[in-house]
């Protein structure tokens, strides 16, 4: 006798599509197209779900924040605030 295996196939809930098309893109069109092609479903649909839901991800500033330190006899100090790679 062989082994039995069913295999279950389980499209992600609309909210899990978009927050995986916000991860990939950033413009609307092409989330809403990821999302979609995920969900088997309209993108115009998905399109008005993605405009309603908040972004999945915090915007970054691109510009990195300076300071400098200056202490008597010593060289100056640059601290530098990296943004995460993403």
């Amino acid at each position: 006798m062989g082994v039995r295996t069913s295999i279950r196939f389980d499209p992600p809930s609309l909210d899990e599509a978009i927050f995986a098309a916000q991860g990939l893109a950033d413009i609307i069109d092409d989330q809403a197209a990821i999302a979609a092609s995920l969900m088997g479903l309209p993108e115009a649909e998905v399109k008005t779900a993605i405009l309603e839901a908040k972004p999945a991800r915090p915007q970054i500033a691109r510009r990195s924040s300076v300071q400098v330190q200056f202490t008597s006899r010593r060289t100056p100090v640059v601290v530098e605030r990296r943004a995460p790679v993403l």
